[in-house]
């Protein structure tokens, strides 16, 4: 809130100082956006043409969005290796663009626009690569949807992909931009829940099978805790039976609970939704992954019948705290 406050004091000076109130108007509404994308052109063509190489490098060392990551890079391709190998034959791999369509974060979720690092040509910086993900699916799901022998095909998708967030964080050692391994899964309602369990327990096992890999392959992962949450309350029984149960007998060493008490997802999960939580030798928990149901493909397809299933794995930050 104090955010939204600063910003609208920020821009009421620049409006002011500008000596022409109606500034916002015209680059958002009068212009159309192909000439808002010329005249922003030529803005950033005449500062980038004032940078001198010395102030090149003071601002590459100042720039918190271009700082290069600490992870090492063989770690990370060898989890990529593992995750990709794991998710196979279930979920397609597919190597996204580095952007997506402005709009692609605020369009479907609660979230703000500010989270995305937006560019002059109409696009932002990638800043969750599930949202790729599900516009993919939705174009596959379109697409099916058109035959009946496809309708009822279930798309499924991962992706390692580098994201770039502007929100800034109180852990200095927090970067803007981070490595992460997502899946999304798009469908047609199957009734009784059924889609939602099944995916809901595709994902999970493939997060906890590359968890057990990891670890013997030397990650100091002592034990891993999986926290579900039905924001609705209706379906902790179908949750229970069909999907911590069955889980539970296969990964012997994970803790699974309920976490009805979770606060950060509602609005952004439709129903239901999971962290998955590991525990280093010292005892100390990282949340390293997240997912749940969204209402994206409906949205996106305006076809109340769909059904998406996201999730991701802070694949930087699990090989950054465990090796």
């Amino acid at each position: 809130m104090e955010g939204t406050r600063l910003s609208e004091r920020l821009l009421q000076r620049i409006l002011r100082e500008s000596a022409t109130p109606e500034l916002l108007e015209i680059l958002t509404e009068r212009l159309t956006p192909t000439d808002l994308q010329s005249l922003l052109l030529e803005v950033y063509k005449a500062r980038a043409g004032q940078v001198s190489p010395s102030n090149l490098l003071e601002r590459y060392e100042r720039n918190r969005f271009v700082k290069p990551s600490q992870a090492h890079p063989r770690k990370l391709l060898e989890f990529d290796r593992t995750a990709f190998e794991l998710s196979a034959p279930r979920f397609e791999p597919i190597e996204l663009s580095p952007v997506s369509p402005l709009g692609t974060i605020s369009s479907v979720s609660n979230l703000s626009q500010n989270n995305a690092l937006a560019t002059i040509r109409g696009t932002e910086v990638v800043s969750d690569s599930t949202n790729l993900l599900a516009l993919e699916c939705a174009v596959r799901r379109r697409a099916a949807l058109k035959k009946a022998a496809t309708k009822n095909e279930v798309v499924r998708l991962c992706a390692s992909h580098r994201l770039v967030r502007t929100q800034r964080s109180p852990n200095p050692s927090m970067l803007a931009h981070f490595r992460l391994f997502a899946l999304c899964s798009a469908g047609r309602d199957e009734g009784d829940y059924r889609f939602e369990t099944r995916e809901l327990k595709e994902h999970i096992r493939i997060y906890l099978a590359l968890l057990s890999t990891l670890k013997t392959e030397g990650y100091a992962i002592q034990r891993c805790r999986v926290a579900l949450t039905d924001f609705n309350d209706r379906r902790l029984e179908s949750l229970q039976n069909e999907v911590i149960s069955s889980l539970a007998a296969d990964f012997t060493d994970t803790l699974f609970e309920f976490a009805q008490e979770r606060i950060t997802g509602r609005g952004y999960y439709e129903t239901a939704c999971f962290h998955i939580f590991v525990e280093n030798a010292q005892g100390e928990e990282s949340q390293i992954c997240d997912g749940g149901i969204t209402a994206w493909t409906q949205l996106l397809l305006n076809n109340r019948k769909e059904r998406t299933m996201i999730s991701g794995m802070g694949s930087e930050r699990l090989c950054t705290l465990f090796t």
